[in-house]
């Protein structure tokens, strides 16, 4: 489309945007002309800046026009490309009849204030008022794809708002797994123009013979919050599903939004493909940005003593008064916590604390029942509900524009995280993000200080799209081959535009469609592992040898177990908690409930809770007044430092070495806290500078000690603890115990091991990386990692399915399943790609082996620093707790570690 053309077909966008006073930004407008022009890219502004508008308006702009071009008289033949021009020229070439005197935008907005001009008793109806642009052919035209489902109504209201108030012909709708059969089916009828919906919701579509029918008109395709889908499976689920609608659409467009990441050009390159031709240059990716700056604000709340043994938690809620002080009645907040457990707990405190905000206070979670989760988003929109205690569920593009503060309740251990809760509040154009900051453990105060400085610093997180995930890929060809079928030639081509699959070679294609037709070497026997059946290319007849042929999914029970599971977010089996007479209440982990016997009191979703019985997959309860401090734990709530934020911790914590030592100085609230600490750190042992390695040697009564703080986060220290105690024990035989978290690990051996001995003469062979793989398979027990890890491959691969229609599968069955399919291929098919896949994802994304071998390497520059302490200090004691925390005991944790405290303490008196 021309620019002359782009303009006329803005002028209904611009009319809405000056109904409403604004004047489109800059970014906006540039983003418009930009689809118009044919173009395809990524969109990275702050949160609230208006991105949404930004990429949904060009497609509806297209839309208008062409329906406005449908109702006009029928125009010469010539250049398609001008076609919505010339409809915008005859529209002012009729300026002189009585009906269309104003210019265009002028009588839009007429329209939209008098909706009921003409037939009275039709516009009575609950229909759509079309204004001058007539009625629509019908037709998906713009497809909107969302991470998570509370954004799709957020989005839905957003896009509905100004077609509603200009009349315009379209219609929107939502797809998820939370939409009914009925309007699904109604979908398929009649398919709106823009449709909202997730990956999962995407690849059920193409799983159905209607598919090429459905995207058959599809001009546009919209990713909201892309960076949070392309560093996983997720993402490349849905590349896979573009690559196969960019094939059948040649004109399609992509625009991906996305607030928070670092590497723009592969983000932009993973959300629009790769040529289809491997002679074609790859084509530029347009990235469009902008310099509004958006503040954040970050206050921290400072214990008034920080104890010189600090451990994780040992804040938390014991500062509950300082975070009620710092709270206020009136102003909207939204407290973020890591993880589900940990909001239930501060949800808990918050209720005791303050009785008078009993219907103010919310706890919102993705293991709560999804219609009280809708029910507590509509109250905080409407200003009803002043704190709600959440998790991750609602730190992602949802528009909460009564909300003024945020509060962080722990580290976010994340740049990205904190700015996309921090962009919560104030969540507009201009406003500035108030973050109170809560520490659950006093060294947390080392990295707000240090996420203070990269936010000033304007860094930002880096995602990477997963490689090869051929268990995504035997998914997605299922899904095809359920629907329209695929001829394999073709499809091979298209996987290949997809950036995760750009590497694919002929050998694991050919793998992955034998493995889907006869179930590879070790499943052939079994019918249910042969899905894919070759069939003529119009009609479900087997092919002969010589005609040409589609794979398609004939078995009808296994397309529907297939659709039923389609999906790449794998958990632990959940069970359904529901009163015994009445509505559900959420879901928690099967695990949990197996513990409870009945007359068991736990609170969950704000709510004290008496279990009765486990029936069918679902946890009956009643409501009690007896008390009790069980919580639900859910599985994969720890976080890890990111790689950038660890970087910049080690930076923070030179610069209070440095500041120590009399060069530098203490700059931020959270280092003055801390100084009465880092002077006990320094006196018992020492803080490293950027280029030192701190090692502390110690023995106590448990035994030999050696205490490593390299600053490279929780998964990093795993690997490399395990690493250097089987390497150790390779040179001296002994029991070594590893403990780690974000800033180092422990390794314990008796009291006899000569750790400082061996550090002399070894030193260098702990950072060696010569065979560095073989060496971490040895020290972490790796088949029995890979073996967990392939539970899930084998889920998203369809090897094993979580759930048949109208019955359950248990965790345990799941888990045998997987496990007894493991030892077939290790047995028969050692050489199975899946299996190789397992390994891979074990050592890259549970290990980290490329930070972990990048940490290694700069630790072997710095110069080591040993330290011989007497006892530990604030630095080690979080590690004996770590410790104490995963072992059984009849006591408490707390008990245990105020035992420490105590022994430390008498140590010191002495």
């Amino acid at each position: 489309m021309n620019a002359a053309a782009a303009s006329e077909a803005l002028a209904p966008i611009e009319a809405w945007f000056a109904q409403q006073g604004w004047t489109p930004m800059a970014f906006q407008r540039q983003c418009w002309q930009a689809y118009l022009a044919g173009d395809s890219g990524l969109l990275q502004v702050p949160t609230g800046s208006g991105k949404t508008y930004a990429a949904v308006m060009g497609p509806i702009a297209e839309m208008l026009a062409a329906v406005h071009q449908q109702t006009q008289p029928s125009q010469p033949a010539g250049d398609a490309m001008h076609a919505p021009a010339t409809a915008q020229a005859s529209v002012r070439n009729e300026k002189k009849t009585a009906h269309a005197r104003e210019p265009l935008p002028p009588a839009l907005t007429e329209v939209a204030a008098h909706p009921k001009t003409q037939n009275q008793k039709a516009e009575a109806k609950p229909r759509r008022k079309t204004g001058r642009f007539g009625t629509p052919s019908r037709g998906l035209r713009l497809l909107v794809i969302t991470p998570l489902r509370a954004l799709s109504r957020d989005l839905a209201l957003s896009i509905e708002q100004p077609i509603a108030a200009m009349g315009w012909p379209l219609r929107v709708a939502i797809r998820n797994g939370d939409t009914s059969t009925h309007e699904r089916s109604k979908q398929l009828r009649t398919p709106p123009e823009i449709l909202i919906t997730t990956p999962e919701s995407l690849s059920v579509l193409l799983a159905n013979a209607k598919a090429h029918e459905l995207f058959g008109q599809l001009q546009a395709v919209v990713l909201d919050e892309w960076h949070e889908l392309m560093g996983s499976k997720r993402g490349t689920q849905t590349e896979l599903c573009l690559s196969w609608l960019r094939r059948h659409r040649l004109q399609l467009r992509t625009w991906a939004i996305s607030a928070t990441i670092g590497n723009l050009e592969e983000a932009a390159r993973a959300a629009m493909g790769l040529p289809s031709s491997t002679a074609d240059p790859p084509p530029s990716p347009r990235i469009i940005t902008t310099d509004i700056q958006r503040a954040t604000a970050i206050r921290s709340l400072l214990p008034d003593t920080i104890d010189g043994f600090p451990w994780g938690g040992h804040l938390g809620l014991r500062m509950y008064e300082e975070l009620v002080a710092g709270l206020e009645p009136g102003v909207s907040t939204l407290l973020f916590t890591n993880t589900r457990n940990q909001a239930e707990r501060w949800h808990q405190c918050l209720r005791f604390a303050c009785p008078e905000m009993e219907d103010g206070l919310a706890l919102h979670h993705s293991a709560i029942d999804r219609a009280e989760r809708e029910a507590i988003e509509a109250r905080v929109k409407a200003g009803e509900l002043r704190w709600v205690v959440c998790t991750s569920s609602l730190d992602l593009g949802v528009d909460f524009q009564p909300v003024e503060r945020v509060v962080q309740i722990g580290s976010a251990k994340n740049l990205a995280r904190l700015l996309q809760r921090a962009g919560r509040s104030a969540h507009c154009p201009g406003g500035t993000s108030q973050v109170l900051f809560m520490p659950t453990n006093a060294l947390e105060l080392l990295e707000v200080s240090a996420m203070r400085r990269g936010l000033e610093n304007g860094l930002v997180e880096h995602r990477r799209p997963p490689q090869l995930p051929l268990d995504v890929l035997l998914q997605h060809l299922t899904s095809l081959a359920c629907g329209a079928g695929f001829q394999p030639q073709d499809e091979l081509a298209t996987v290949r535009q997809c950036w995760s699959f750009r590497h694919l070679t002929d050998t694991q294609w050919q793998w992955c469609l034998d493995f889907l037709e006869h179930g590879g070497q070790c499943l052939s026997a079994y019918p249910r592992y042969r899905k894919l059946v070759r069939c003529r290319l119009h009609d479900d007849e087997p092919a002969a040898p010589a005609e040409p042929w589609r794979f398609r999914v004939l078995d009808k029970t296994i397309a529907r177990l297939h659709r039923f599971n389609i999906g790449t977010i794998t958990a632990d089996r959940s069970v359904t908690v529901r009163f015994v007479r009445g509505a559900v209440i959420g879901h928690v982990e099967e695990a949990f409930i197996g513990r409870l016997k009945p007359g068991d009191v736990f609170f969950f979703a704000g709510r004290q809770l008496e279990f009765v019985r486990l029936r069918e997959m679902t946890a009956q309860v009643k409501a009690t007044s007896k008390k009790s401090s069980t919580v639900p734990a859910w599985a994969g709530g720890q976080m890890a430092l990111s790689d950038l934020l660890s970087s910049h911790l080690r930076q923070e914590v030179d610069r209070c070495a440095r500041a120590l030592d009399g060069e530098a100085t203490l700059d931020t609230p959270e280092l003055q806290a801390l100084e009465p600490l880092l002077q006990r750190q320094a006196n018992l042992s020492g803080l490293p500078r950027s280029d030192q390695l701190l090692v502390e040697l110690c023995r106590s009564r448990e035994g030999s000690h050696l205490f490593v703080y390299p600053f490279e986060g929780r998964f990093v220290h795993e690997g490399i603890g395990f690493l250097w105690a089987w390497r150790l024990a390779r040179q001296k035989a002994s029991t070594i115990t590893v403990s780690v978290n974000d800033y180092g690990f422990e390794l314990l051996a008796p009291k006899a091991y000569p750790f400082e001995e061996l550090l002399d003469l070894h030193g260098d062979d702990l950072l060696d990386l010569r065979n560095l793989e073989s060496d971490l398979q040895q020290a972490l027990n790796f088949s029995e990692l890979c073996r967990r890890r392939f539970r899930a491959i084998a889920q998203v691969s369809g090897l094993i399915s979580q759930a048949m229609p109208g019955q359950n599968k248990t965790g345990g069955q799941l888990q045998i399943s997987a496990a007894l399919l493991f030892d077939v291929f290790q047995k028969h098919e050692p050489g199975s790609l899946l299996l190789e896949q397992a390994q891979r994802e074990v050592l890259e994304e549970q290990l980290e082996a490329q930070r972990l071998q990048t940490a290694l390497e700069r630790m072997a520059s710095c110069t080591w620093r040993v330290e011989r302490i007497a006892r530990p200090g604030p630095l080690a004691f979080p590690l004996l707790v770590e410790r104490l925390n995963s072992r059984l005991s009849n006591e408490s944790l707390l008990d245990r570690v105020q035992r420490l405290i105590n022994e430390a303490q008498r140590a010191e008196a002495l």
